[in-house]
């Protein structure tokens, strides 16, 4: 994982329907270069972002190594009808017929990250879990994958999988929660094993927490919106953040926090924020 360059912010395409192809092409113009979708058509449209990303790539602007593509395999408990695999067959199948479908979908050769969508059950990890990450073992093995990772696990799930996978995860990709210290149990065991987190529904998870006047007031310090602060807070504390916008101008913005820090104190009270 080390040897790629990982984007530092994320565009999530989720919910986006028919405007994916649209707004992910916006996202490329704006400068993202790290792009998460899933072959889950029920809250995914990639086919929408395998034709973004080809016809970003015949503009010349970026080669395809100049971008991080994510996608995920996503179980049949998650899917609707339009499954993109045989739910009959032997999880190591449904994978590849997953990731098969993927590829063609995004019309490239090799995926930067491939996700596990979501443990089989909420309690620990099966032995549907165990065959499904073996089988994207291999897909990393083959080279058709670069990084492996999981989204939505809880801690003790995430420390199973770390303790007993051949192929450790490079991801984890979670709601983050501010009550929760954002996620703070799951990253501090992260920061000591090299994993990257992810973190998504950073404002819509938060409303309340971002309503507090601690954040108002560094909002004003730094003539910054509250979406902009709490990016920069996320990438600072060594995380990644998503944004889901379908605003061009918030891609505009939520790119334009390169150029200002917060102090130590301003990132403790952030991550204070849900739990006072």
């Amino acid at each position: 994982m080390n040897e790629i360059d990982i984007p530092t912010f994320f565009y999530g395409t989720a919910w986006k329907a028919e405007k994916t192809e649209r707004l992910t092409y916006e996202a490329f113009e704006m400068g993202f270069a790290g792009i998460d979708t899933a072959n889950q058509r029920k809250h995914y449209y990639e086919e929408g972002v395998g034709r973004a990303i080809k016809r970003f790539l015949e503009t010349g602007i970026k080669k395809r190594e100049e971008l991080f593509i994510q996608t995920k395999f996503t179980f049949a408990s998650g899917q609707d009808h339009r499954k993109p695999y045989d739910e009959n067959a032997p999880y190591a199948i449904q994978v590849r017929q997953s990731f098969e479908n993927s590829l063609q979908h995004l019309d490239l050769n090799y995926i930067d990250s491939y996700i596990l969508h979501g443990p089989f059950t909420g309690d620990g990890l099966t032995e549907e879990d165990w065959e499904t990450w073996e089988a994207m073992e291999h897909l990393q093995k083959a080279g058709a994958v670069k990084c492996l990772g999981v989204s939505n696990f809880n801690l003790a799930q995430l420390q199973e999988l770390y303790g007993r996978a051949k192929l450790k995860p490079s991801f984890i990709q979670n709601r983050c929660f501010a009550a929760l210290g954002w996620d703070i149990a799951i990253r501090d065991f992260c920061k000591e094993r090299r994993i990257r987190y992810q973190g998504f529904s950073l404002l819509t998870a938060n409303r309340n927490e971002l309503s507090h006047p601690g954040i108002a007031m560094i909002s004003k310090k730094y003539k910054r919106t509250i979406p902009q602060i709490v990016f920069r807070f996320i990438q600072q504390i060594g995380a990644i953040p998503l944004t889901g916008t379908s605003s061009r101008q918030h891609m505009q913005e939520d790119l334009s926090i390169y150029d200002f820090e917060l102090t130590p104190e301003e990132l403790a009270q952030v991550e204070q924020i849900g739990l006072d």
